[in-house]
């Protein structure tokens, strides 16, 4: 795991340090070292300065490249500068570096490698004037572009803003952000290192989903062991007007796929032909139905299924209905597992009232996008993408329940603990990827003796290294959810080895 510090507590633990003796001069070299050991720096080479830190790690970057006789130049995008920059510049000048303020007319395409050191993670506000003009001259530069502690445009807490440098490599400073992840991001940031200049966090906002993390949740299987021991886990869902069966049959397909003992799907009784040449393995449930296909709340059934399961996924294309709403409030009050909500599942949430989490037996995953987190969280879009793992923590907290929140990376907390699980791919946005993470959810969280963030989070890393291994094969264009699926046994595979050559 990695560490990852919010934009305010890594400005917090960074005057922290200087307060406890270690100069902001000095924290300053070291990241300009950290960037010269760990990007690979081309000449002729130039450096953006803006105003701020950033630019004055800029100044320190061009002065130990100076030092090393290589050819520099330090393009200035404003004269204001921090008393630590100030410092730097004197040496740059000192040393007979080339200095010129950044102009309208500046050209860049004559220099292999470009290094922006424009704005740091706290940027707010879309770039303007001739900080949009760098930017853009970056990007069309064609030089190697290596971004110093986040891309220019960037905010370090949501990963959004546009316009935004795109990077060959970024080293970020100090620990990562979540700007490092999240949002655009992952488009935009190229290779990402961080270096650790002796800044200790005041606190550690999230921690980053690493391979051992995720294979030390999957237990090692026994010879002396039975498929219940690996959980029978639930999928609840389907109804005749939104094609659920195989929608379902993915789902049970993931979870047997990502190491259930058993999959029972539980689904309106007509679905259950339809969905049976699909899943082999797996158990179906019938539970009664309307007259339109969707299900018909029958407490005794319900009673059955959660006496079974282990783990319940519920919600998927399953409808909006009284009898769903009933079906829902059944599980907050009677089921003692753990319960996944996703889609439909989390709408009826929204709608009956999310105070009711608090109150519920079992230990709850909820699984929004961003507009299914705008019903819940009761904020737009816009802000929850502004302040993604916030806004995530407070609910979370404040609910009594674990936040899973798909993205291009994804957040999971419980507002104490708190994941970003950085896998996945562009070929998972696609019809039916939700519903195989729901199957993996599932199976995971049966099996796994891991907490219920980490657990849930090492199913996303699970599920994204998957789709990452299914579009390596099929291109992002023709990928579909069911590729995903076929992929899952190499993924597993792939952390089952992780785990055993940790246990050695």
């Amino acid at each position: 795991m990695k560490e990852i510090l919010s934009v305010q507590t890594m400005r917090d633990s960074d005057a922290a340090t200087i307060r406890a003796g270690i100069p902001g001069r000095e924290l300053m070299l070291r990241a300009a070292r950290g960037v010269l050991k760990n990007a690979r720096i081309t000449e002729p080479a130039a450096v953006l300065c803006g105003s701020g830190n950033n630019g004055g790690d800029g100044y320190a970057i061009a002065m130990l490249l100076a030092e090393e006789g290589r050819a520099v130049r330090v393009l200035r995008v404003s004269r204001s500068l921090s008393e630590d920059g100030a410092f730097y510049l004197e040496k740059c000048r000192a040393l007979g570096v080339e200095i010129q303020m950044y102009t309208a007319e500046t050209d860049l395409s004559a220099f292999a490698t470009v290094i922006d050191c424009l704005f740091g993670t706290g940027l707010s506000r879309p770039a303007e004037g001739l900080y949009a003009d760098a930017i853009e001259k970056v990007n069309a530069s064609g030089a190697h572009v290596i971004c110093v502690d986040i891309g220019s445009g960037l905010s370090g807490d949501s990963g959004l803003g546009d316009p935004a440098v795109k990077a060959d490599q970024t080293v970020s400073v100090g620990s990562f952000k979540p700007g490092h992840f999240l949002g655009r991001a992952k488009d935009l940031r190229g290779e990402v290192i961080n270096c650790d200049i002796g800044i200790r966090p005041l606190q550690v906002d999230a921690y980053l989903m690493e391979e051992k993390d995720a294979a030390d949740c999957l237990p090692q299987r026994r010879n002396y062991s039975h498929k219940g021991d690996y959980a029978y886990v639930g999928l609840a869902g389907g109804c005749l007007a939104y094609n659920g069966a195989p929608r379902l049959a993915a789902m049970a397909s993931a979870a047997m796929k990502s190491g259930a003992g058993v999959a029972v799907a539980a689904v309106p009784r007509s679905l259950v032909p339809a969905m049976i040449p699909y899943t082999l393995e797996s158990t179906a449930f019938p539970l009664s139905e309307t007259e339109d296909g969707g299900i018909r709340f029958v407490r005794s059934e319900w009673e059955s299924l959660i006496r079974r399961c282990r783990t319940i996924a519920f919600g998927m294309g399953i409808g909006r209905s009284e009898e769903v709403k009933n079906a829902l409030l059944f599980l907050l009050e009677e089921f003692d597992g753990r319960l996944i909500l996703d889609a439909d599942g989390l709408t009826v949430l929204a709608e009956s009232g999310t105070e009711r989490l608090k109150n519920a037996k079992a230990k709850i995953l909820l699984t929004p996008h961003l507009g299914e987190a705008s019903r819940l969280f009761g904020r737009s879009v816009r802000e929850i993408e502004a302040q993604p793992l916030k806004l995530a923590k407070e609910f979370a907290a404040g609910h009594a329940c674990t936040v899973l929140l798909k993205g291009p990376a994804t957040i999971v907390t419980d507002g104490e603990e708190s994941w970003i699980t950085d896998r996945g791919c562009p070929g998972m946005a696609t019809a039916g990827s939700g519903d195989v993470l729901s199957g993996v959810l599932a199976a995971v969280l049966g099996y796994s003796k891991a907490s219920l963030p980490k657990a849930a989070a090492a199913a996303a890393y699970l599920c994204g290294a998957a789709g990452e291994r299914a579009q390596a094969e099929t291109g992002p264009t023709a990928m579909t959810a069911s590729d995903t699926v076929r992929a899952i046994p190499q993924a597993v595979r792939r952390l089952e080895m992780i785990r055993d050559r940790m246990m050695c």
